[in-house]
């Protein structure tokens, strides 16, 4: 036994040498340095600004060819250190409902129903949980491709990363089956309002038209980024250790494995919570829907479930408390990598260097043949949307300056929405300044430097399929 000891530790010090030799500096420290870079570039880049107007649909875009020169407003040190602080502030309402989701979520855990119910599922698909993966990534990434699903993912994380861990994956593949495949589906739409429709209205093409492509893309995509996640949940199924976030997760399953021991105690209190927490999705969905709930709603809906949870669940008020302060602590660190990292568009907008570099960008263009054009919309419009996470908002900023732009070049309209959609979309899954991608990293306690170096290879053969997409759309002259 004890040669069978020191050989296990022996394998795990083999496993995580690699791990020590390539060494990510912590998030914080990353975005850091970048909003430092950002500063340094405010001294160097001249301000600018494009007009603005609200079109018929009332959104306000820009105006093409109305970029002016402003004075230049260098971002001093002073400054600098005023923008993660600002980040906060104007992060404040997805800071709260980290806040509120992670604090209810935690009153929900305490019931203990939600550890049943995943011993339940777990013991429906014994050998065969594989088959999850496949189902739950499609399902989501339908919804981002229909209906612009992607907030919604931070809500669902809460349920999937326990039946991840249970099912013998890890945080990172609850992460993947929700965040990352409402993202696979947002990115290669082809009826998201949010970014088709409003980027076709704004470059004056029949709404929602090209849907033929669009949606061969997003089932390659959607398939693509599917089998990445089950080949890599294959091989944690096979050795746990292999996991960057093996020794965090140790922790939560082991908090799981000690329920399972009690399913007799599957009570009808369990039962109602989870029918409640079920119906609370089903009001989620239907409100963002139906009647335009966003983050404040969202929450509401959370907050609530979590207060009948621990009525039903027999709670004292105390235990209440300290259950929703708990979860609610854990959220802290998320939280400040949110407002830091918006610290560095709020830098970047105070010197009004973004429209210049946009206008820079699309001169660049204006002078290439078309097909290489198109190419170097792509990483342009990824590069933009590292300070405009919004896609609506960076449809209105770039669609009334590339559109024109494309049909001079010979780009059609179709492409460049398509580009647009590419540009705006899968990074969206590498990007700290997505407050989606680190609320759901945040609640799933997986890192972002390791949920980074996990997504790389993904987005690199995603990169290469868009380039793919656009040389085909190019070159049989879609429009």
């Amino acid at each position: 036994m004890e040669l069978s000891q020191s050989k296990k530790e022996k394998n795990n010090k083999i496993i995580k040498m690699p791990k020590e030799g390539i060494k990510i500096p912590h998030t914080l420290v990353i975005i850091m340095a970048i909003i430092l870079l950002v500063s340094i570039a405010t001294y160097f880049v001249p301000g600018g600004a494009y007009k603005t107007v609200v079109n018929e649909a009332g959104k306000t875009i820009v105006v093409d060819g109305s970029f002016e020169y402003v004075k230049n407003q260098p971002q001093n040190l002073f400054k600098v250190l005023q923008s993660p602080i600002q980040g906060i502030v104007d992060g404040a309402e997805i800071i709260a409902f980290l806040f509120v989701v992670g604090g209810a979520f935690n009153l929900i855990s305490a019931t203990k129903s939600i550890d049943f119910g995943i011993i339940k599922v777990v013991n429906l698909f014994k050998g065969k949980e594989i088959l999850l993966i496949p189902i739950i990534t499609f399902i989501f990434s339908l919804g981002g491709a229909i209906f612009g699903m992607s907030e919604e993912s931070v809500a669902f994380i809460t349920i999937l990363a326990p039946l991840a861990l249970a099912l013998g994956y890890d945080s990172i593949i609850a992460v993947a089956m929700t965040n990352l495949a409402c993202t696979l589906g947002f990115s290669s739409a082809m009826l998201n309002p949010f970014t088709v429709g409003i980027a076709q209205s704004i470059a004056g093409l029949p709404m929602f038209s090209g849907i033929k492509y669009r949606t061969i893309i997003w089932f390659i995509t959607t398939t693509i980024g599917t089998l990445f996640i089950m080949i890599y949940a294959i091989k944690v199924k096979k050795n746990p250790e292999i996991s960057p976030v093996y020794e965090s997760d140790q922790i939560k399953r082991n908090g799981i494995n000690s329920v399972e021991g009690e399913q007799g105690d599957f009570t009808l209190a369990h039962k109602l919570i989870l029918l409640t927490l079920a119906v609370s999705i089903g009001i989620i969905v239907w409100g963002v829907l139906q009647k335009g709930f966003w983050i404040p709603q969202i929450a509401a809906v959370f907050l609530c479930v979590g207060l009948i949870s621990g009525i039903i669940g027999k709670l004292s008020t105390d235990e209440m408390a300290n259950a929703f302060i708990e979860g609610a602590k854990g959220m802290i660190g998320p939280a400040i990598i949110i407002g830091f990292a918006r610290g560095i568009m709020i830098v970047a907008e105070n010197a009004s260097i973004i429209d210049t570099i946009l206008y820079n960008l699309s001169k660049l263009i204006g002078h290439l043949p078309p097909l290489l054009a198109a190419y170097l919309m792509f990483p342009i419009q990824m590069f933009i949307n590292f300070f405009v996470n919004s896609g609506s908002s960076q449809a209105a900023l770039t669609m009334p300056i590339l559109a024109p732009l494309g049909d001079l070049v010979g780009i059609s309209r179709q492409l460049t929405v398509l580009i647009y959609q590419f540009g705006d979309g899968f990074s969206n899954t590498i990007f700290p300044t997505s407050g989606v991608l680190m609320a759901c990293l945040g609640i799933a306690g997986v890192p972002y430097t390791k949920w980074l170096k996990w997504i790389i290879p993904l987005q690199i053969i995603l990169f290469v399929c868009c380039i793919g997409f656009i040389t085909v759309a190019s070159l049989i002259g879609w429009a």
